[in-house]
């Protein structure tokens, strides 16, 4: 009999197996982190959230000049070379070593077989961090559904669990569900998505609207977190607050200063009610003085919605109030 085929309760028990991973990138200013190194991570919201700059953020703290952090960005959403290029040098990385294909790659894979080319270097070339923007365009490419748990675990398979094996902190972009009950679980889609978080998974919520030129600010909570180690590090609840992630520019040179806050005693992000809308916790005043801000100002309830990723109840009373505050009917 091969007792290597099993695993080892005595070398648990005398304290000589590993401790459990921490996680690495996404750095805090409390000096902690959210991603976990070797593992799949998920970055989820509705659009314009802030998950894209949250995770180039990330890999923006490998790709120091006198480093020798890799990075790869697989643009399955078809932002652009351009796009994400200047989105990392506005981050303040510099153009030397985007440049050097020892330290940074960026594809945008056209089929299947291109993607799977891309994993097996992976195993070479040896990344620390991988951002896939998107798994909702992940999942078309190997003729899946997102409501197949079977045709995602698949897809899960042959991309993500290979590219973690390579030890890289793999930081999936995902969509928020539609439906009003399933918003308040996380990314739309199969239960299965979430089963099949190694690491984190993140909920971005905009606070204030990213608007070009000025920024914008929003809540990172932890929907799933296998192993504890952000988690015991944020105030205590369902759904805790992992940070708030702030984008603001600098006048003097036009790059962009990327925090991740710590959480504090008295955040208030907003919550999920039995609909799974986001409810303000009777921050209607803080709702008004957010929809202020806003350039353009807000259109109606669905411009609110889709700008600030808030629910129908929630953006009607807060544009109502802003309306009585400017004397609009």
């Amino acid at each position: 009999m091969d007792y290597g085929r099993y695993f080892d309760v005595a070398a648990l028990l005398d304290g000589t197996l590993p401790e459990p991973p921490q996680p690495v990138y996404g750095t805090r200013t409390d000096a902690r982190a959210l991603f976990y190194a070797g593992e799949v991570n998920a970055l989820f919201g509705d659009p314009e959230s802030g998950k894209t700059w949250v995770a180039l953020t990330a890999a923006r703290e490998v790709l120091s000049e006198h480093g020798h952090g890799r990075v790869l960005v697989i643009d399955l959403d078809h932002n652009g070379a351009v796009a994400t290029v200047s989105r990392l040098l506005a981050l303040g990385t510099g153009p030397s070593v985007l440049a050097d294909r020892e330290r940074f790659l960026y594809v945008e894979p056209d089929s299947r077989t291109h993607l799977l080319a891309i994993i097996a270097d992976m195993h070479l070339w040896a990344p620390d961090v991988v951002v896939l923007d998107s798994l909702g365009e992940l999942l078309p490419l190997f003729g899946s559904s997102s409501n197949s748990a079977d045709e995602y675990t698949t897809a899960n398979s042959a991309v993500l669990k290979p590219l973690s094996k390579t030890g890289a902190a793999v930081l999936v972009i995902d969509h928020l569900a539609k439906g009003a009950e399933s918003r308040k679980l996380g990314p739309g889609g199969t239960t299965a998505k979430r089963r099949a978080i190694g690491g984190v998974s993140l909920r971005a919520t905009v606070q204030e609207a990213f608007t070009p030129g000025k920024g914008g600010s929003a809540w990172l909570t932890v929907n799933k977190d296998r192993h504890g180690g952000v988690r015991q590090h944020c105030p205590v609840g369902r759904e805790p607050v992992a940070g708030r992630f702030e984008l603001r520019p600098h006048a003097a040179d036009g790059l962009l200063e990327a925090v991740i806050h710590a959480p504090r005693e008295g955040d208030q992000p907003p919550s999920f009610d039995i609909l799974g809308q986001f409810n303000s916790g009777g921050n209607l005043a803080g709702d008004v003085v957010e929809l202020s801000k806003l350039d353009p100002p807000p259109r109606s309830k669905r411009d609110v919605q889709e700008r600030m990723g808030w629910g129908s109840d929630r953006a009607y009373k807060a544009l109502k109030a802003w309306r009585e505050q400017d004397g609009e009917s």
